[in-house]
Order: structure tokens, then C-alpha cells, then sequence
């Protein structure tokens, strides 16, 4: 299970370096990403904040992309976690915490076209690639996660979530060092990375 992000179309982009990945793919956030990949994902959640902001005045420098970012009442953060199975449109990461809920019987917003679906069991949860209609049967071969494994699984997400951090305050510091904090404080918040996980003994399998 890994936390994704969508990657932007960065060919007209210039503000810093990024990674010049393939537009629309997922791209995995840990600490292992490379200075040009966490541009990538500065890039995407930049465009994100702009796209979605009351400015309509051009992007003039990186500081201000910044800005526009951290002046964002909502960071949006196209992407999800990844099971095998990728996220559906309109998923975004920094709802990851709604799949603790799942040990509730509760179903996290996976995305559409595909259509990402879970099924509960007494004993495991089947994540369908594309369930299409919640009151059709899902066809195809699910991915099944016992119920033990999930949060050990959710754990080791939010690892990476703060492997990812731990490269936003180097790359900031660089490239917006006056934005180097509250930049990290920001997607901190967004991603809900510094808030305690929920308790796995509160939840028994089964």
C-alpha cells in the first residue's frame, strides 16, 4: 500500500526542476523520491491551489506559486493509496485517513472511471479494480486484504507520507527558503501526517 499522487503536466513548467515524468500517472511519496520528483509533486499541488484560487493573475516566480499554495483554505491532493489497484479520478490523498474507517464498515471515496469498490467481509476486505454500480456484481478477480493486515498497512503508508515530508523542508529551503516552514506545516496539516493513528486494538479483526 502506497501513498500516489497524480502527476501534473509539467512541459511548459519552469518555476524549479522537476522530474519530467509522464503526465497523469501515479507517482509514489517517500523518502526515497529524488529532488527533481518532489518538484513534481510541489508542481501538482501548486497547479492544484492555483487552478482552484480567487487569483487570476499569472504565477510571476516559485515564491509565489508557494504562496498561492499555503494562501489555500483546502490542499487538494490528487492521488489516493495504492493497493495493486490504482485510485479512480477524483480521488485525493489527503483523505487517506477515511480508510481507518473501513475496520467500522465504513467505505472510503475511491475515485470513479474506474471505479474502485469494497466489499466487507466477516473476515477481509475486497478492493474490486472497477465495481462500477454499487448494486451490480463486480466482475474481474478482487485484491483481498485480511483484516489484521490493514492497519499495519495504513502504518506503513503514513511512514512514507512522512519520508515524503521529511524531503518537502530540504527542497523548500533551496528553492522558497523564506517558505521552507510554513510550506512543511502546510502539507503537514493537509496530509494529516503529525495527528495520532488510530488505536489497531480498538478495532479486532473479525
Amino acid at each position: 500500500m502506497d501513498p500516489v499522487l497524480e502527476t501534473p503536466d509539467t512541459a511548459a513548467f519552469s518555476l524549479w526542476p522537476v522530474a519530467g515524468l509522464p503526465p497523469y500517472r501515479f507517482m509514489a511519496l517517500s523518502d526515497r523520491m529524488t529532488a527533481q520528483e518532489v518538484g513534481t509533486a510541489l508542481a501538482a499541488l501548486v497547479g492544484c491551489a492555483v487552478h482552484a484560487g480567487d487569483d487570476d493573475r499569472p504565477v510571476t516566480d516559485a515564491h509565489d506559486a508557494v504562496r498561492r499554495l499555503l494562501a489555500a483554505e483546502t490542499v487538494t491532493v490528487p492521488g489516493g493509496l495504492h493497493v495493486t489497484v490504482t485510485p479512480g479520478c477524483c480521488c485525493g490523498l489527503e483523505d487517506w485517513r477515511e480508510w481507518f474507517g473501513i475496520a467500522d464498515g465504513a467505505t472510503p471515496w475511491l475515485g470513479h472511471d474506474p471505479s474502485p469498490r469494497l466489499d466487507h467481509t466477516a473476515e477481509s476486505v475486497r478492493l474490486w479494480p472497477d465495481g462500477r454500480d454499487a448494486h451490480r456484481a463486480a466482475t474481474g478477480t478482487p485484491i483481498e486484504i485480511p483484516a489484521p493486515a490493514l492497519f499495519p498497512l495504513l502504518r506503513s503508508a503514513h511512514q512514507s507520507l512522512n519520508g515524503f515530508l521529511s524531503l518537502v523542508g530540504p527542497w523548500a529551503t533551496r528553492h522558497v527558503p523564506s517558505l521552507a516552514e510554513p510550506l512543511t506545516r502546510k502539507l503537514a496539516d493537509a496530509l494529516a501526517i503529525g495527528e495520532p493513528l488510530p488505536d489497531a486494538t480498538a478495532h479486532p479483526a473479525g
